[in-house]
């Protein structure tokens, strides 16, 4: 056996370990039909909390035909709408669903049933980033 037969051999060896890493279908893997925060942590809300701080979570990732919750726990109104600013548009589910919302308010989007990333905000405060957040559907 020569060094050049050894050599080869040994990548053969790594390219499968490799190649098995790759395909690992791990407990932690994220499901990706489940709602989940956006950074890869698996939730089971599918809620918008609007507080004097802001919008909680900021971003979250649900499956198609999920509607989500809004639910007005501030002191103040607050006009919530997808991006973009002022005209609005780009997920029309929020508009019909949500809008005009008044304190202690809970209102549900409409069927979100087309896989993008849907931006809103508080029409009245746009410039406010607390009332910012997304909303991904997949």
């Amino acid at each position: 056996m020569t060094v050049r037969t050894i050599t080869w051999g040994l990548v053969a060896v790594a390219a499968l370990a490799l190649a098995a890493a790759c395909g690992s279908d791990s407990p932690s893997s994220v499901n990706p039909g489940s709602p989940s925060t956006g950074g890869g942590t698996p939730t089971a809300t599918t809620t918008i909390t609007i507080t004097s701080a802001g919008v909680s979570p900021k971003s979250i990732t649900v499956p198609r035909g999920s509607q989500v919750t809004f639910v007005n726990s501030s002191s103040l109104s607050h006009e919530m709408a997808s991006d973009p600013h002022p005209t609005h548009g780009s997920c029309p589910e929020i508009e019909s669903g949500v809008g005009f919302m008044s304190a202690g308010q809970t209102k549900l989007t409409g069927n979100l049933n087309t896989p993008r990333t849907c931006g809103y905000h508080d029409h009245n405060r746009d410039f406010d980033t607390t009332l910012q957040g997304t909303i991904v559907v997949q």
